[in-house]
């Protein structure tokens, strides 16, 4: 684990990410049974949208350490809403190791030659992504600080 910390240290991490998530978002409209792109499917544009909670965290994270800032609460509500996502990534990870068993379920019909390395990939870049996800979060807790629930110091309640 500290081997591949070493590697992925918090720039390259930060920016592994968002190359991963912008793949991700194209490889999304992509059909891999027909071997097509689905620009007009409403369903199709749930992750990129999503995806936006995503980028502002990678924004958020890079710029609190650049600027030596602590954790406030937009960014402790952003993050939650990034485990949330958490889920979200999960479950398109199962969704394509789904449509990778489908395969020889459709051995009689003629399956594009893309089929499994697109599929393959795809999956790849969720792992990936989940991971990359989960060592930011850490590097977070690192170089940004924990986030500090008992401190009301700096809130007034009367304004």
């Amino acid at each position: 684990m500290k081997s591949i910390l070493q590697i992925l240290t918090l720039k390259r991490s930060l920016i592994l990410s968002a190359v991963v998530l912008g793949f991700l978002i194209i490889f999304n409209f992509y059909g891999p049974y027909t071997n097509k792109f689905y620009f007009f499917k409403v369903s199709n544009y749930i992750l990129p949208v999503l995806a936006i909670v995503h980028f502002t965290f990678l924004y958020v994270l890079w710029f609190k350490t650049t600027e030596h800032e602590e954790t406030d609460l937009p960014m402790r509500n952003l993050e939650y809403a990034l485990y949330g996502l958490l889920l979200v990534y999960a479950y398109k990870t199962f969704e394509s190791i789904y449509v990778l068993s489908t395969y020889s379920d459709y051995e009689s019909h003629v399956m594009p030659g893309l089929f499994l390395p697109l599929g393959v990939l795809i999956l790849i870049l969720y792992v990936v992504l989940i991971s990359l996800t989960l060592i930011l979060i850490k590097y977070r807790k690192e170089h940004v600080g924990e986030y500090k629930f008992d401190d009301m110091d700096h809130i007034d309640s009367w304004e």
